[in-house]
């Protein structure tokens, strides 16, 4: 019997008389290994995230608020914080940067807003709205926060802007 015959036999007989059953070598199946697929995948992602340049004029409308109210301006003592460069900001009793600033001293900073909310509380208004410019370090804005805060019954409004 001839060896490439033996695979076409599903029985053949060896020396001894028994028969034996041949099998045809194993087929591989054909599966496709998806790791290095997904590997691709997320390579061109992040080359796309981080390639791509967002639109940064492009304006985002947002909802106004449902549950908070803006402060009376009419009804509140402005203290606005501006960034001095040095130790302690420059700070002033007014809207915006108008007028001196007072002293540099923290202190004497401290005393002033003090002076200046008790005196608008006892003039009928309810509120004080600091505003500080970006660059103003939090320590800053809450040192004069807390001595506005000394006052019973003020309420206290932050507000931060910026420099165009």
């Amino acid at each position: 019997m001839a060896h490439n015959d033996a695979w076409d036999k599903p029985f053949a007989e060896d020396d001894s008389g028994a028969t034996v059953q041949f099998r045809p070598p194993p087929q591989q199946e054909a599966e496709v290994d998806m790791t290095p697929m997904i590997d691709c995948v997320f390579l061109l992602l992040i080359f796309f995230l981080i390639s791509s340049i967002p639109d940064v004029n492009t304006a985002v409308e947002l909802a106004p608020a449902r549950y908070g109210k803006g402060a009376d301006p009419s009804t509140a003592v402005f203290v606005t914080i501006a960034d001095s460069g040095g130790k302690s900001a420059d700070v002033y009793l007014a809207d915006g940067k108008i007028g001196s600033p007072l002293p540099k001293d923290p202190k004497a900073q401290e005393a002033a807003v003090l002076a200046a909310v008790r005196k608008g509380f006892q003039d009928g208004k309810s509120s004080v709205i600091i505003k500080a410019e970006r660059s103003v370090k939090h320590k800053e804005v809450s040192r004069v926060a807390s001595a506005a805060a000394l006052v019973e019954g003020i309420q206290l409004y932050l507000a931060v802007f910026e420099i165009k």
